[in-house]
């Protein structure tokens, strides 16, 4: 189990079923004794009893809770609720050194291929996509893959009519800056739509 399954809670909710009524005894307890507990009485091994339990957390029969959740922006920002945006960072990083840093040749240059179509294809449609549908269950992963493709399609050669028509013109450096820009920009406020969202939760 991962050490944050510990900090998570499973908290009672109408309607308890079969595996709910195994569940019972062991609400308010952490996840990981939970799914020990239900292995143990099921006879079925710990990633069964993950998955049974997530069925239920979807169908609202279950509800997870964090017991000490970020008491702000700042922290939510830095807590694993975000770490969408930091292993965003990451990737920008990588896709930065592969462009100017990593020597061009087999395999490096294949680093540079992926970096590049996806920080053109994929990426800016993702960041805005979180804006749009900060819950995870606003769309399902098929969906957010296809809207983020589309809107990374339009939203890339919009930066390009814009620099098109500033001073400095279309260069490819400034191109790259300011589509990270942009990426890093609603990326943010990506973080801030989600944070405003689950903060309701514990209001």
């Amino acid at each position: 189990m991962d050490e944050r399954d510990k900090d998570i809670l499973i908290v009672e909710e109408e309607d308890l079923g079969p595996i709910e009524d195994i569940l019972q005894p062991y609400l308010g307890s952490t996840i990981e004794e939970a799914v020990m507990n239900l292995s143990r009485e099921l006879e079925i091994k710990p990633e069964e009893a993950v998955k049974r339990i997530n069925k239920l957390t979807k169908k609202g029969r279950v509800k997870l809770v964090d017991p000490t959740p970020p008491k702000g922006f700042l922290s939510y920002f830095a807590s694993q609720y975000s770490l969408w945006f930091w292993a965003l960072l990451a990737f920008l990083g990588i896709s930065i050194s592969s462009i100017y840093f990593m020597p061009q040749i087999y395999p490096f240059v294949y680093v540079r291929y992926l970096c590049g179509a996806l920080l053109l294809l994929y990426i800016p449609g993702f960041t805005l996509i979180e804006i749009l549908y900060p819950k995870a269950n606003d769309l399902d992963r098929i969906e957010r893959f296809a809207f983020s493709i589309g809107l990374s399609i339009a939203l890339v050669p919009t930066v390009g009519l814009v620099l098109n028509y500033m001073p400095w013109g279309i260069k490819m450096d400034l191109l790259l800056m300011s589509l990270i820009l942009l990426i890093l920009i609603l990326g943010f406020i990506g973080v801030y739509r989600k944070y405003s969202d689950w903060i309701m939760i514990f209001r």
